[in-house]
């Protein structure tokens, strides 16, 4: 039957069911459906989905080429999305891209939103369909949740009756069509005939390398990748720290530094944010705590989550050149999405950075341009502070009129976490400068 379904796959006959359209699910379900397949979008949100039926994009921020894209798919007939999973009886092939967090206090998985898809494709998963995980799991989630929980929904064997995948989604906010489009991907096959089939299916829209791999394979890729770029971050940000201490300019070292072949340390900065990179080193050693100790993931993890808080003693330490206390003071903080030109603040560094003002008594104020929530003028916060907080690179920002800003405040006061401010402009305006890695 495989070989029939990648038939289909190739002749574009087979229908397609996207679950899950945030920001992986959606773009996935219109390149298909601008590839020239039929197919049917799934999600619990039911405003979400009429927004995506009148050819409306339901992501802010400047995401390139989206809203046209979806106005194209749905207009041409070849998109249709509903909350109905009954929907989906007929599809041959079904992605699946949901949430999987880890519990705050153990740093475990939480399947809660896969095992209730797969629950609910039980009744209505067609015989010969390929089910592919597009969402980040732990390495060996497949075998261990994936696989018997879609035999007990469906009564059917896995391999026999129905086929599995994994190929893990590399998206980036701002970069989605791009990303989804150009990056290389690993294709995690039950099989190596499940891979090729799942290859005839990317191959119309990733113009990067598709890789077939097993199952276990996959899972372990993504999630060692994102593990490495927390690293990187890490031990960008603890030089930052040294650079603070020893009185130099972190900027300036990592320039040299990175001029030594084989070297490139990334960008220090404000925290790490986002639905990705904070839970995925955690998924990668969920299910070996029992054989293996690790140590650099976890220490990782610890001293990017305290850039954050870190950002509040920066805060303090400039406040007390002028004679000012943190409590009662007012701070403007600038951007809550955890990307720059985006609406994304899944797990915002902005957010962990407010409650810390505020439990050492701080007033604070968030503006952000695409959260609706801080959506508000910059004027708005600035007026009254006594210190302003740069969170967010967004472009808005760096042409930001800092002497008219300086006007506003009650104190001169600017602590810049993505290092987009120019240090001797910024003083030039009148404000005592304070950045990572640079005060």
């Amino acid at each position: 039957m495989i070989e029939q379904l990648t038939a289909n796959i190739t002749a574009k006959t087979a229908a397609i069911g996207v679950i899950g359209l945030g920001y992986v699910g959606l773009p996935v379900a219109c390149m298909l459906a601008n590839s020239g397949f039929q197919v049917t979008g799934i999600d619990i949100d039911a405003d979400r989905i009429a927004t995506i039926n009148r050819g409306e994009t339901p992501i802010g921020g400047e995401e390139p080429g989206i809203a046209e894209l979806i106005a194209s798919v749905v207009g041409a007939g070849r998109l249709h999305t509903t909350t109905d999973y009954a929907a989906l009886r007929t599809v041959q092939v079904i992605v699946i891209c949901v949430d999987t967090p880890v519990d705050e206090g153990t740093h475990l998985p939480s399947y809660r939103a896969l095992r209730s898809v797969l629950a609910q494709l039980g009744g209505v998963l067609a015989p010969g369909a390929l089910v592919i995980i597009e969402s980040t799991i732990a390495p060996g989630t497949m075998q261990r949740v994936v696989i018997p929980g879609l035999e007990a929904s469906t009564g059917q064997q896995a391999g026999r009756d129905f086929y599995l995948g994994h190929c893990p989604e590399r998206v980036t906010p701002g970069l989605l069509l791009h990303n989804l489009t150009h990056m290389s991907r690993t294709v995690g096959g039950q099989t190596p005939a499940v891979a090729q089939a799942m290859i005839a299916l990317y191959q119309n829209y990733v113009t990067g390398e598709l890789d077939p791999a097993d199952l276990l394979t996959a899972e372990i890729v993504k999630t060692a990748e994102n593990a490495y770029r927390d690293v990187q971050i890490a031990f960008a940000n603890e030089v930052a720290l040294i650079c603070e201490a020893l009185g130099a300019n972190v900027y300036d070292v990592r320039k040299l530094l990175n001029k030594s072949p084989g070297r490139n340390m990334l960008l220090p900065g404000a925290g790490v944010g986002g639905h990705c990179i904070p839970k995925d080193p955690w998924l990668l050693i969920a299910n070996t705590r029992d054989q293996v100790q690790p140590q650099l993931i976890p220490s990782a993890r610890q001293v990017n989550n305290r850039m954050p808080l870190h950002m509040v003693d920066l805060v303090e330490g400039a406040l007390a050149r002028h004679g000012i206390v943190l409590k009662g003071a007012k701070v403007a903080v600038l951007g809550y999405a955890f990307r720059e030109d985006t609406d994304d603040d899944r797990d915002s560094p902005t957010g962990y950075m407010v409650a810390e003002l505020e439990r050492r008594g701080a007033i604070a104020a968030v503006q952000d341009p695409y959260v609706p929530e801080y959506k508000r003028s910059v004027t708005d916060v600035t007026t009254g502070a006594h210190a302003v907080v740069f969170m967010v690179a967004h472009t808005v920002y760096k042409s930001l009129d800092l002497a008219a800003t300086a006007q506003q405040m009650s104190a001169r006061v600017l602590v810049d976490g993505r290092n987009i401010i120019d240090r001797a402009a910024a003083e030039h305006a009148g404000f005592t400068y304070a950045g990572v890695g640079n005060v």
